[in-house]
């Protein structure tokens, strides 16, 4: 089920934008009076799974969800119609317009979705606003996990900056963000009453990039077991625990802190315990009772964000649309420095490249739309900005021959066209089935 979840709102997502995608070339080209013979969602080889004829262009949807297409009349694209560019051109093909509206026609489907993923980040903040848990109210610090340990972080830290940059809003995500993308080289951390500097080696730009650490938690919060609520039935509940106790120990183990107790039942499946309950923050019980098959006692307990509390930032929509645009301009810069990351050897693409797999599951086995428009907001900006990349068969690629047109005065041949797309068809192809393969090796090996 999770599976289908996920796979339903990759599929929806990439539809919307695939569309609007080649919205952006269909209207100018139109505008311009240039021909378009198919308008299709997804690749339709050798059939099709629905079409239909409206005036000179036919609208269809194709089985193969790797993309979308419009075919323009005298235009050499992945079509490969060679048979039509062999003959005289007419004034209505592609081919036959002046290099500028070409440009523009090229240039369509990827302002599209840069404007809708800017768009996109504007409304979601405006309808949902941004909810954050001040790092200021982390009352006993940090819980670091061990490649937090290892980078020299330590229980009950509080973090003050990274690289001089003020950390407000708790997400060890932003820590990593910084590490990765900006080379962070210390966090500055407040230690038992004094201000502590903590080197991180430049290693862990590649290690935290790595698929296999890419959701690997540095830290959490640090905070108690505090019970919100009881499984009806469960062991928990026959124990004589309530909502709002607390539980410092197990087995005779102080557990003054969640994490502890975690590590602490670990392999207790089945077993009968003894608990050590805080009862309204004086009396002190001891309980007894049986854990699951699977270890666990049968609670919900109190999260972060319950016990310390979140603030929201609510944006009008004046507000959140200049806002939108700067979450979406901070995002491609990111991606512009991880390219650069690469090419300096600090990121592998091997790691951190993902086929569909990966994409969906960013999406969560549960349907928030909150995330969903969040995702449909980055994959847009990323396939406006992949699709910019030079490579032919790719807007980016048609793009860069016509920028030589309009700078040279000549244009490059048909034959040589035809060539390019060919060899840009396949390395686009090839990066599809290396990073879907990835994906294939990944879940066996995981």
């Amino acid at each position: 089920m999770d599976y289908l979840i996920m796979g339903g709102q990759l599929m929806l997502s990439l539809s919307i934008l695939i569309v609007l995608h080649e919205l952006g070339h269909f209207l100018p080209a139109r505008l311009f009076g240039t021909r378009v013979e198919k308008f299709y969602l997804f690749f339709d080889p050798w059939f099709e799974l629905y079409k239909k004829q409206i005036g000179e262009t036919e609208y269809g949807i194709g089985w193969l969800p790797l993309g979308g297409y419009v075919k323009i009349s005298g235009m050499i694209d992945e079509s490969f119609d060679t048979e039509q560019m062999s003959e005289e051109p007419q004034p209505w093909e592609f081919r036959s317009k002046p290099a500028w509206q070409r440009l523009i026609i090229m240039l369509g489907g990827v302002t599209v979705n840069f404007i809708l993923g800017f768009l996109l980040y504007g409304f979601v903040l405006w309808v949902y606003g941004q909810e954050y848990l001040p790092n200021e109210n982390l009352e006993y610090g940090i819980q670091v996990d061990s490649l937090g340990q290892e980078m020299g972080l330590r229980d009950g830290d509080h973090i003050l900056s990274i690289a001089g940059k003020p950390y407000e809003q708790f997400n060890d995500r932003l820590v990593v963000r910084e590490i990765i993308i900006n080379n962070a080289d210390k966090i500055t951390v407040e230690r038992e009453g004094r201000e502590v500097e903590v080197p991180i080696d430049p290693k862990y730009v590649t290690l935290l990039s790595s698929y296999e650490y890419k959701n690997k938690a540095l830290f959490y919060p640090r905070m108690p077991f505090k019970i919100k609520d009881i499984m009806e039935d469960g062991p928990a509940e026959k124990a004589g625990i309530k909502p709002e106790d607390q539980i410092i120990g197990l087995d005779g183990q102080p557990t003054p802190w969640f994490i502890d107790f975690a590590r602490a039942i670990r392999g207790k499946d089945g077993v009968e315990v003894d608990l050590t309950v805080l009862r309204n923050t004086s009396d002190t019980l001891q309980l007894s009772l049986t854990t699951t098959e699977n270890g666990m006692i049968g609670v919900e307990r109190v999260l972060a964000g319950e016990l310390f509390g979140t603030k929201r930032k609510e944006y009008s929509f004046a507000q959140a649309m200049p806002a939108g645009v700067q979450k979406g301009w901070t995002f491609l810069g990111d991606q512009v420095k991880a390219f650069g990351q690469m090419f300096r050897g600090r990121i592998k693409a091997s790691e951190s490249l993902g086929g569909f797999g990966t994409i969906g599951s960013m999406f969560g086995n549960e349907w928030l739309w909150e995330r969903f428009w969040t995702m449909t907001a980055v994959l847009s900006l990323i396939l406006a900005f992949m699709n910019l990349l030079p490579i032919p068969a790719l807007d980016g690629g048609h793009v860069m021959f016509l920028l030589y047109e309009m700078i040279t005065g000549r244009k490059p041949s048909d034959k040589f066209l035809e060539r390019a797309t060919i060899v840009g068809f396949v390395i686009v192809i090839g990066l599809v089935l290396y990073a879907n393969g990835l994906d294939i090796i990944r879940s066996f090996f995981s």
